[in-house]
């Protein structure tokens, strides 16, 4: 099975309105970053135990750590969670930017230094949303 398989099979096994939400969040996702690399991540580590919530990735940047090794991943992340969505704004340094630039106008949702957290698409503002997405993207690649 190919990612975007993958993809389609994630979100289609999704409850009906958090697939709903999912759909068109890819949809935006990729407006935003055509042509991007698509990725996912099944949540399983290295000895095949689940360790997070599967992931569908869009963009590359490289991930610079502390003892100078790289690692390619994903710009924004998207991926279900026990009550709604979370939408995952990599490779910013400033961790309280996201919280700070968009917190108070985004809507109902949870803002951290990486993630923006919501129960459905109805309640945030999807504009600010991709600004943040925009913004994500605008950083790493810069990098």
């Amino acid at each position: 099975m190919n990612v975007q398989e993958q993809i389609e099979e994630y979100i289609s096994s999704q409850p009906e309105q958090k697939r709903r939400d999912m759909q068109e969040l890819h949809h935006v996702i990729l407006r935003v970053l055509p042509g991007c690399k698509l990725w996912f991540l099944d949540g399983r580590n290295s000895e095949n135990k689940i360790v997070s919530n599967p992931n569908i990735g869009y963009g590359l940047y490289t991930i610079k750590y502390a003892d100078g090794t790289t690692r390619e991943f994903y710009q924004i992340g998207m991926s279900a969670n026990t009550t709604g969505i979370s939408i995952y704004v990599l490779g910013i340094d400033d961790k309280t930017y996201l919280s700070q630039t968009y917190g108070k106008t985004i809507g109902k949702a949870s803002v951290t230094g990486y993630c923006i957290k919501f129960k459905t698409l109805k309640d945030i503002n999807i504009e600010i949303l991709e600004d943040a997405i925009r913004y994500g993207v605008k950083v790493t690649s810069e990098n």
